[in-house]
């Protein structure tokens, strides 16, 4: 029987598990550690309505003192878990502590990757509410923001900054942006917004060297063209926080190694959110997803998973960014197709795109076309093999084919 529970993590899948934990009736303890110094928080709105001054810290919160208070759940921020130990069910913490559990939830996510080279009094790394709050001190009118990655992190940045009065150069090294995700076609729709919207958008480059002086900021391409701002926002994806379990037995691989039921290979340990690299049976392969959606589902999923339930995790993966006046939205998950039908139309940046392989519907990728992409998460679903010509047909309601 569980009696006790210690989640490695206190951000998003953290926050869910917990709420999780006592929603379900579990009675026993539940403690949460965290390295901030802050109370379980949102990051989504961190680039956008956080970084404009549109939300305030109060809003992005999860788990409250109070609700933590009401329902008997421990937070222990401004610790550090140095080290998971797998075969005892328990952490390590920095000052030497040992806890152990009868479940440990492995949540402790992931942080920017470093650009080599690329660091000063200049630039900007964006994860946290203290780095949101650093940033947003750069964002005025006539500041010439240049922004490193055309993720979306780096284009929400960019949307913001733009919004905020500031000139915006992005620097992406790709030929468009999310190429790797949309593929070309789709990308380059995602760089025409961008440059429609007023956005110095360089792709196919590189950051040679970095340089910062008399107050300014200097990127050499591998062009090599300078370019020269006051600020530099880098946004290169995610390395995930797998430190603490090096040496503990536990499979890792580009993050913790878990399958369809949360489970690592240590018995009584689990993975969930940014850091773990799960099992999806839908897609029959291991996937990791650093998504706000996936870290509220995985997080529940393995909460359930620690109370017997038994529950596999098959949800679409699904996520949203609200950038340059539109709403961008992208459910399943396609690396491999070989058709894609458009249903709308992409110079006006109103459609919707879908991603078939071997005539299965895979991946959904629309832009101001919320609705339809959440019925096409439906489909992707039940592994629904459309007919291309009903889903190009703007008179057809998708839900029919549900």
């Amino acid at each position: 029987m569980i009696r006790s529970v210690i989640v490695a993590g206190a951000g998003q899948t953290a926050a869910v598990a917990a709420r999780t934990l006592r929603r379900r009736g579990f009675e026993g303890d539940v403690l949460l550690i965290g390295e901030e110094h802050v109370a379980p928080y949102q990051r989504p709105p961190l680039s956008k309505e956080y970084l404009a001054g549109e939300e305030s810290g109060g809003d992005l919160c999860l788990l409250s003192e109070e609700w933590c208070g009401d329902n008997d759940v421990e937070l222990r921020l401004g610790t550090r878990v140095a080290a998971v130990r797998g075969a005892e069910r328990a952490v390590e913490l920095a000052d030497g502590a040992v806890l152990g559990a009868d479940a440990l939830l492995v949540a402790t996510g992931g942080r920017p990757r470093r650009l080599p080279g690329v660091e000063g009094e200049r630039v900007r790394y964006l994860r946290t509410v203290a780095d949101a709050d650093r940033l947003r001190a750069d964002i005025r009118p006539g500041a010439h923001v240049i922004v490193v990655g055309a993720g979306f992190i780096g284009s929400e940045v960019a949307s913001t900054a733009l919004a905020g009065g500031a000139r915006v150069t992005v620097v992406e090294r790709a030929d468009h942006p999310l190429a790797h995700v949309l593929g070309a076609r789709m990308g380059a729709a995602c760089a025409a917004l961008q440059r429609a919207s007023g956005v110095d958008l360089r792709t196919g480059e590189t950051v040679r060297e970095y340089a910062e002086s008399g107050g300014h900021a200097a990127v050499l391409t591998g062009s090599g063209r300078v370019i020269e701002g006051d600020v530099v926002v880098v946004g290169v994806g995610m390395v995930p926080n797998v430190e603490p379990l090096a040496g503990s037995g536990i499979e890792l691989d580009d993050g913790v190694v878990v399958d369809e039921y949360c489970r690592t290979s240590a018995p009584g340990v689990y993975a969930a959110g940014d850091v773990a690299r799960h099992y999806h049976p839908l897609f029959d392969q291991r996937i990791r997803v650093e998504h706000f959606d996936h870290a509220s589902g995985h997080g529940m999923a393995a909460a359930k998973n620690i109370l017997g339930q038994r529950v596999p995790y098959t949800s679409p993966h699904w996520f949203w960014s609200d950038q340059f006046g539109r709403n961008l939205q992208y459910a399943g998950h396609a690396r491999e197709w070989d058709e894609i039908v458009v249903r709308g139309r992409v110079e006006e940046f109103d459609f919707v795109a879908f991603y078939l392989d071997k005539g299965v519907l895979r991946a959904a990728f629309g832009m101001d076309r919320g609705g339809e992409v959440a019925v096409a998460r439906s489909l992707v679903a039940a592994r629904a093999v459309p007919d291309p010509a009903v889903l190009r047909d703007e008179d057809t309601d998708l839900t029919e084919l549900l």
